[in-house]
């Protein structure tokens, strides 16, 4: 039976053999019979899609989150005990908290979808021996179909026709430069070693740079190299975010903390003789109470802030938990073409053969540069040596450049920019062109034959290509404009210089020209490279500074890989750089053993590149992965953040993607990374901030209840608290401005909890004072034994300021106020001030006043209150002065290690 061909068997194949086992006719292509049985065997040529589950599961889906259901327990607890206004509450901020997290991630599981764009809409294909145009998702092993420069591949297919024909596959292998396609079978032993081995397939997705052919389709759809991808995307599940475990984690701790609560209260009650409903009743309040139903809006807020922050630096966020996970990355991991590389073609040098040398500046396809010798300028027949190199690299030159579109191969590119940048625009223009001898692997150089507009009469030859052949085949060499026999000696002074190019990561092409192949005379040299992204090497300092390992993953050669990582700053002495080959050899466990100790993995594939992410994750890292192919598509998904290019990204690893870099500017993931540990650390100041309100009110009303002492505080004074505590204070200390040490320190540990013992003990020393103090003012107002409107408004007062200075304290759990600036955030000014406005209004106001059952309070109250609950704010003040080593800067970028970064979170 008739079966489809992976791209291996088919590569090894002759085309003979080809045919018999798909059961096609090379000339006639398919008949209408042929397809019809083959539709029944085959699906369509594109990708079948899991049925997605409906909006509004999605959104229910929300609701299983450890912190939700917590919320939503308080909530109906709360409905049985007929506190109406508390569930209220707690409802609204749940309903908030979903609906906002739902709309952002709402387009963010895409990337499955976009795999049928790389499918073309429709395709040349023979059948019944007659040409016609078919959508190419009728496609069916055995059709034969036929390729042009601009088409894409709509499935894979094995060639048995290919003039000139290059394909470009950078977007699956990582390979810069396309491929140059062959129709020869491939031995076993090399189509085994990966696909940039099967020169004789053309891949499904991939493009035609130049020439043209026609082959058989050997697989398509989920059959093809593509459909691996898919299946390998299908099966693969993002992981949660390290803030979304670290919540999942304080929502368990809140739950025991609350248990434990009703559990003491309701022993205490036991102890005392009082009824266990009562003390039932009591001790569940005080746990719903102790529930902060504000973290999950402020949590949602921050992230939704950073993520327009992130926005207006040119990087779109996807999924609000990952903006804080690029604070714990440690590890990332990074495609090279079109990621650390520009994947622009750009010629560097230039070496004239009577030796004068000349350094080409900018990058792309722009005349964006100049060409200089020494310390002067190139321009037209300044330098007629170096201008005949770059007139034989223009004239023969089938690429053509159209607001830095390229149609032909990326290195003609190059060549066409040179001349624009040295003011050759038009110099092509100059010449017809009566023949044309094409590049292939075998020759490995291009010729043409041309005659100036100006001198029909005049019959020249221009030849570029590898050195080794521009110099077998010349006879001469260009010496101050005159013709000098080439000697041995020569041509090895001409292979030193070319030498030192290829030793620098440069790609070599040699220039001749003459009359005919037998008079040709060696003109010179250039060097071309796809050229580092600006600002790259600096990035990769920066991140390895603040202690993120950077790893390149290419399907690129080993030379050309550690050359761009030399230039990029690798270190390369200290780590080892390792084959795909090698990989496919190792089990998954030794790739775990020595996956830390490798800086560059080259020649990879895919797959390769997935087990590299798993094993990274597998010792521990959280991984970052940048790319912009669809071979990437697949290991952007696994990794804890996927970040694709913006520009130079195809759709697939766009979509599958948690971070987009809009502008394809590297240096942004470090912006990325500051913003990821600034709201963390921002998350952590309000948990303290409202854990230490909510057990100092809590406290209150415990001693009271439980100790039968007068309540120093009414339900509305309560009410009021609560909203202070959930309310524009906190949610101001979610928006502090990213410290400026911060990218300094050394990611977070994932499993770090959100409440360590360090932050307790700050929680639990600012309510001791809160609660002290306003007890203090309590029972030295009620002298009498007597509770009065003065005491109740004394407390209530003392306690809200207590909380705006707590407020202040917790900005920054290791930086001074006076460090940080009193004035730096402006939104916390506001609600701080707007806070106690409303307070003072409670008091004076006399509508009120009557609400909250407050009288008015002398301005010596008002001082004294204020020197008294400072003493939260000046004894986190003296502790973080303390721990700085007596000095109010806290110099962070002393600190490398994580022992002391825990310290750091102690204060």
């Amino acid at each position: 039976m008739m079966t489809f061909l992976n791209s291996e068997t088919a590569s090894s194949k002759t085309l003979e053999e080809t045919c018999s086992l798909l059961k096609t006719n090379l000339l006639l292509g398919l008949n209408e019979h042929d397809i019809s049985e083959r539709r029944k065997l085959y699906s369509f040529n594109e990708f079948d899609m899991k049925n997605e589950d409906p909006l509004w599961l999605k959104y229910l889906e929300k609701f299983k989150e450890p912190m939700i259901i917590l919320l939503l327990g308080s909530a109906l607890i709360s409905i049985l005990m007929r506190q109406f206004d508390d569930a209220l509450s707690i409802t609204c901020a749940i309903l908030i908290v979903v609906t906002v997290a739902f709309f952002q991630e709402y387009r963010s599981e895409k990337a499955l979808d976009e795999l049928n764009k790389l499918v073309p809409p429709s395709c040349n294909c023979i059948r019944n021996g007659e040409l016609h145009s078919i959508l190419a998702r009728e496609l069916v092993p055995g059709d034969v179909i036929v390729l042009n420069t601009g088409d894409r591949v709509p499935a894979d297919v094995r060639l048995f026709e290919a003039i000139d024909l290059c394909i470009d596959e950078s977007s699956f292998t990582g390979e810069s430069e396309p491929c140059a396609k062959t129709i020869d079978p491939i031995p076993q032993e090399y189509a085994c070693k990966g696909i940039l081995a099967r020169r004789n397939i053309c891949f499904m997705g991939t493009l035609v740079k130049n020439g043209h052919g026609k082959g058989i389709v050997i697989s398509t759809g989920e059959n093809s190299e593509f459909g691996e991808i898919f299946k390998m995307m299908q099966s693969e599940e993002a992981p949660k975010t390290p803030l979304q475990k670290s919540m999942d984690t304080l929502g368990k701790q809140l739950s025991f903390y609350s248990f434990g609560i009703i559990g003491l209260i309701m022993f205490i009650g036991w102890l005392q003789g009082r009824p266990i409903l009562e003390m039932f009743t009591i001790s569940v309040s005080l746990a719903v109470a102790a529930i902060p139903e504000g973290l999950p809006i402020v949590v949602t807020v921050t992230l939704a802030l950073g993520v327009i922050r992130m926005a207006k630096k040119k990087a779109i966020i996807k999924k609000l938990p990952i903006v804080e996970t690029l604070g714990c990355v440690n590890v990332i991991c990074s495609d090279k073409t079109g990621t650390l590389t520009t994947n622009e073609m750009t010629v560097r040098n230039i070496i004239s053969s009577d030796d004068l040398h000349a350094e080409v500046t900018g990058t792309g396809y722009i005349a964006d540069g100049i060409v200089r010798c020494g310390n002067v300028q190139v321009r037209y027949n300044s330098h007629p040596s170096l201008f005949k190199v770059i007139e034989i690299g223009s004239v023969c030159n089938n690429a053509h450049i159209f607001d830095r579109q390229v149609t032909g191969q990326p290195t003609d590119a190059s060549l066409l920019t040179l001349a624009m940048k040295a003011s050759y625009n038009e110099i092509r223009n100059d010449y017809i062109r009566h023949e044309e001898w094409p590049f292939n692997s075998e020759n490995k150089w291009m010729g043409v034959r041309v005659s100036p507009k100006t001198n029909h009469s005049l019959s020249l030859l221009f030849i570029k290509g590898a050195i080794s052949e521009v110099l077998r085949q010349s006879r001469y060499y260009n010496f101050n404009g005159q013709n000098v026999e080439l000697t041995d000696e020569k041509c090895q002074h001409f292979l030193t210089h070319a030498q030192n190019l290829m030793s620098s990561g440069l790609r070599v092409i040699a220039m001749a020209s003459g009359t005919n192949f037998s008079d040709l005379s060696y003109a010179g040299m250039v060097g071309i490279i796809d050229p580092p992204r600006d600002g790259i090497r600096n990035a990769i300092e920066s991140l390895r500074k603040s202690g993120v390992q950077v790893k390149m993953i290419t399907g690129d050669a080993q030379e050309t890989a550690k050359t761009i990582a030399n230039r990029v700053g690798f270190d390369l002495m200290m780590k080892k750089c390792i084959s795909g080959e090698e990989i496919s050899k190792m089990s998954f466990h030794d790739l775990e053993n020595i996956v830390s100790d490798v800086a560059i993995f080259y020649r990879t594939t895919p797959k390769q590149k997935l087990n590299i992410i798993k094993a990274c994750k597998n010792r521990g890292y959280i991984v970052g992965m940048t790319g912009d192919g669809v071979n990437d598509s697949v290991a952007l998904k696994s990794a804890d953040i996927g970040i694709a290019m913006g520009k130079t990204g195809t759709d697939v690893s766009k979509e599958a993607a948690d971070m987009i870099l809009v502008d394809d500017n590297f240096s942004t993931i470090i912006s990325a990374i500051e913003e990821g540990k600034g709201i963390y650390y921002n998350i952590r100041n309000f948990v303290r901030f409202q854990l230490s309100t909510s057990i100092s009110a809590l406290s209150l009303i415990a001693f009271s209840t439980v100790f039968h002492f007068p309540n120093p505080l009414n339900a509305m004074q309560i009410l009021w608290i609560n909203i202070i505590m959930d309310g524009p204070p906190a949610q101001s200390l979610g928006v502090e401005p990213v410290d400026s040490d911060v990218l300094k320190k050394p990611p977070r540990r994932i499993n770090e909890s959100m409440i360590n013992l360090g932050l307790v003990g700050n929680i639990l020393i600012s309510a001791l004072l809160i609660v002290t103090g306003t007890l203090y003012v309590f029972y030295k107002e009620m002298e009498d034994g007597k509770v009065t409107h003065r005491d109740t408004t004394m407390t209530f007062t003392c306690f809200v300021f207590f909380d705006m200075f707590n407020a202040l304290a917790c900005r920054s759990q290791h930086k001074s106020v006076f460090k940080i600036g009193f004035f730096s955030n402006k939104a916390f000014l506001f609600s701080v001030g707007g806070s106690i406005l409303s307070q003072l209004m409670v008091i004076y106001f006399p509508p009120l006043q009557k609400i909250f059952q407050t009288e008015a309070l002398s301005f010596y109250d008002l001082i004294s209150l204020v020197f008294l609950t400072s003493s939260v704010w000046i004894v986190s003040e003296l502790k973080k002065f303390i721990n700085n080593g007596f000095t109010f800067n806290s110099d962070l970028s002393k600190k490398t290690n994580v022992k002391t970064e825990k310290m750091d979170f102690n204060v």
